[in-house]
């Protein structure tokens, strides 16, 4: 009875901990460039017994592409495409698919955390400048137009074991392997699309789905753990007897 109850207990748990990523997903769905976590679980197993519970290893990030669409950002900018744009804040580097960077007065481009785009600076005299799908930033001064900067993406072997930091920012690890730099616009390979943003890949109606399933099962659970708890009473009330 005892294995019961641990088992039911810790199926409730998992599911409330699923309901608690759901949440989160769900909080930033409007957030550009945001990634949708998913919730890892293993089962619990004693030597020489079959499963007796479940147990939350861990969280991903699931990369699926976000919908592009047009903005009114001055230097917002979206990847068509698998890669991440490199950030840094002079300490460490990050990587994000959130483009929606604005130019601070020293001229490079920074993000809402106040990241900087690596490689990037704005000419003090530039009255526009723009994003080519290869990746050439150029800036227009009273003298002409000049390309400034060539944007380079940042690839992973495996990008869903890159650390979160805050859902749309992402850090290196050693289970994700080294960046690999690469140039956008190729025939294969990713572009980069300037006055666009890319939304956030959480649905709506799938997060939902997922509410009620993990609403369900942790019902279910507790409906075990008062099974159980019925039959030890029914137990105890025969050893009395």
């Amino acid at each position: 009875m005892d294995r019961a109850l641990f088992a039911a207990a810790s199926g409730m748990a998992a599911q409330q901990q699923q309901l608690d990523t759901i949440a989160d997903n769900l909080a930033n769905a409007d957030v550009v460039g945001f990634k949708l976590s998913e919730d890892e679980f293993a089962a619990l197993a004693a030597p020489g017994t079959p499963g007796v519970g479940t147990i939350r290893t861990g969280e991903h990030a699931l990369f699926k592409a976000g919908k592009l669409e047009r903005s009114n950002g001055p230097f917002d900018v979206a990847i068509d495409g698998d890669g991440f744009f490199v950030v840094t804040d002079w300490t460490r580097r990050a990587y994000t698919r959130a483009g929606d960077f604005s130019r601070a007065a020293d001229g490079t481009l920074r993000n809402a955390q106040g990241w900087q785009l690596a490689g990037v600076r704005i000419p003090p005299d530039a009255l526009t400048a723009s994003v080519t799908r290869d990746g050439a930033v150029t800036a227009t001064t009273t003298a002409g137009t000049q390309v400034v900067a060539h944007l380079r993406l940042a690839e992973f072997a495996a990008p869903e074991h890159l650390e979160s930091v805050d859902g749309s920012l992402f850090l290196q690890t050693p289970q994700s392997g080294r960046p690999r730099l690469v140039s956008p616009g190729g025939a294969d390979g990713p572009n980069l699309r300037f006055g666009m943003l890319e939304q956030s890949n959480v649905s709506i109606v799938e997060s939902m789905m997922q509410i009620l399933t993990a609403q369900r099962a942790y019902e279910a659970n507790a409906k075990g753990i008062q099974a159980a708890d019925e039959m030890l009473r029914i137990a105890d009330n025969l050893q009395r007897g």
